[in-house]
């Protein structure tokens, strides 16, 4: 592979999904991205509601992407600029392969 890709993870608030649909589609043209929704599952209860707290789980929208190495900073720049303090989680991992088959 020429080109270093990550794929780059996002967990956000269901509220935020259109807001963060809107600010993709924008910046991530390339391979387009993937969503869908998730329980997310962590031992700090804050901020969450009554039920999240007994159910121990909170409703997340996951995002998914692949993104080349230099477009990498400017996604997560663009990111961090609109959303700061929202409560978006993300994680970033390198791609060692990835095709259609």
């Amino acid at each position: 592979m020429n080109n270093k890709e990550y794929l780059v993870t996002l967990n956000v608030p269901p509220g935020l999904d259109e807001l963060v649909v809107d600010c993709l589609l924008l910046l991530e043209s390339e391979h387009g991205f993937s969503s869908f929704p998730v329980n997310a599952h962590h031992h700090d209860n804050h901020g969450l509601s009554l039920a999240e707290q007994v159910s121990g789980r909170q409703k997340k929208i996951r995002f998914q992407m692949y993104v080349a190495e230099e477009a990498l900073s400017i996604l997560l720049a663009q990111l961090k600029q609109e959303f700061s303090g929202a409560g978006i989680q993300y994680w970033v991992l390198p791609v060692l392969e990835h095709g259609v088959i």
